[in-house]
């Protein structure tokens, strides 16, 4: 299990760098595709709560760390994506188009509505999701995109993101 947690945050931090570099030149209306956000879901769908709580966690706590976030917030978010991608596990059978781009998708609104709320709590220390921005809706059909590739990428490294 901690191998997992140790290789799942390992591919995290790699995706946000490369988010936040590479792939920012090829933003459309600013928003990129979360590719740590799909890295984290298909470690917890198929390794389960546990290890989607610990590796939201702590990939997290790492991406507050090298974002100008308050300390906590991406941890918050990610951990409870985690965990509710680690419900699922065994529930759907993992085809290889529709369900990672299911999984992405839901997370990606869940990490928007997350987001939203603790704007409401904490005012303006968070940034937030406009829904009614094209912003959201571009990143959310991007992460959908990507899904099925990410996915079949990583099961390249299924002896090291998975139990």
């Amino acid at each position: 299990m901690t191998k997992n947690i140790a290789w799942s945050v390992a591919f995290i931090i790699i995706a946000a760098i490369l988010q936040s570099t590479l792939l920012q030149r090829l933003a459309i209306y600013n928003a990129v595709p979360d590719i740590a956000l799909g890295i984290l879901v298909f470690s917890s769908y198929f390794n389960g709560v546990m290890v989607g709580q610990f590796t939201g966690f702590f990939s997290g706590l790492a991406l507050d760390f090298l974002s100008a976030a308050p300390l906590g917030l991406n941890a918050l978010v990610r951990t409870v994506a985690g965990a509710l991608s680690g419900r699922i596990k065994g529930i759907f059978v993992a085809d290889a188009i529709f369900l990672p781009m299911m999984l992405c998708g839901a997370a990606t609104v869940l990490k928007a509505l997350l987001l939203m709320l603790l704007r409401v709590l904490f005012a303006e220390g968070v940034r937030a999701y406009p829904l009614r921005e094209p912003l959201f809706w571009v990143e959310l059909a991007l992460n959908m995109f990507i899904a099925p590739f990410l996915f079949a990428l990583l099961k390249r490294f299924k002896s090291l993101l998975v139990n």
